[in-house]
C-alpha cells in the first residue's frame, strides 16, 4: 500500500487519551514508589523514574508538578489506604496484624518512611496521627487497654512491631533465626502480635 491510498492516522479519542494519562500516572507512582523506598527522597533522580516507568520525564512536571508532588501524592495515598482499613469496630489486635499484612506485603512504604525519617529534619515532617490516638484513645476508654497504659507508648510499640521486620530483617532472622519473607515466620509473628496486643487490656 502506497502513501495515496494508506488510511489517514486516527487521532486518539478522549477516552483513549485518559486511559493513556492514568496509565502514565501509575507508572510513575509505582516508579517513584520504588526509587523512593530504595534511594530516599533525596537520592531518587527524576530521570530514573521516568526510565523505570518507561515514560518521558516531563509528564512528572504535567502529572504531579515535579519531584516533591509525586512524593507527596503517594504519602496521600497511603494515607487514603489507611483510612480504607482503619475499623473501628474490629478488635486492636486483628487491626493491627492488616498494617503487618501490607507491610510483609510490600515493604516499600515502611522503607520510604524510614528514609524519611533518617534524612529530613524533624520540624518539617508533619504530625498526622492524631486520628490514631484518637482511636486509640476511644479504645482505651471502651476497655481495650489497660488504664496504667499510655495511648502515645502503645502507639509506638505497635508502629515498631510492624517495622522491625521490613526495615530491620536481619535482627528479625538473628532472632527468630528464620527468614523473615518467609510465610512460616508471618504465621507465627502475627499470632504473637496479636496475643501481645490482647494482653494490653485490663
Amino acid at each position: 500500500m502506497d502513501e495515496t491510498t494508506r488510511s489517514p492516522r486516527r487521532a486518539p479519542r478522549s477516552g483513549e487519551r485518559k486511559q493513556d494519562a492514568e496509565r502514565s500516572r501509575r507508572l510513575l507512582l509505582e516508579a517513584a514508589k520504588e526509587e523512593f523506598a530504595a534511594k530516599g527522597f533525596a537520592g531518587a533522580r527524576v530521570q530514573d523514574i521516568a526510565d523505570r516507568a518507561g515514560v518521558n520525564k516531563q509528564l512528572i512536571n504535567y502529572y504531579f508538578g515535579g519531584k516533591e508532588g509525586l512524593y507527596c501524592e503517594l504519602g496521600r495515598r497511603w494515607l487514603e489506604w489507611e483510612s480504607e482499613i482503619s475499623d473501628p469496630g474490629i478488635p486492636l489486635g486483628e487491626l493491627w496484624e492488616r498494617y503487618l499484612a501490607e507491610a510483609m506485603a510490600d515493604g516499600r512504604g515502611l522503607r520510604l518512611a524510614a528514609w524519611r525519617g533518617l534524612t529530613e529534619e524533624l520540624d518539617a515532617i508533619p504530625d498526622d496521627d492524631s486520628e490514631d490516638l484518637a482511636d486509640l484513645t476511644r479504645r482505651k476508654a471502651d476497655g481495650e487497654l489497660a488504664e496504667d497504659l499510655e495511648v502515645e507508648a502503645v502507639m509506638a510499640m505497635m508502629n515498631a512491631m510492624v517495622v522491625l521486620p521490613v526495615v530491620m530483617p536481619n535482627a528479625i532472622r538473628r532472632i527468630y533465626g528464620m527468614d523473615p519473607r518467609s510465610p512460616e515466620f508471618y504465621e507465627r509473628y502475627a499470632a504473637q502480635m496479636r496475643r501481645i496486643i490482647a494482653h494490653l487490656a485490663p
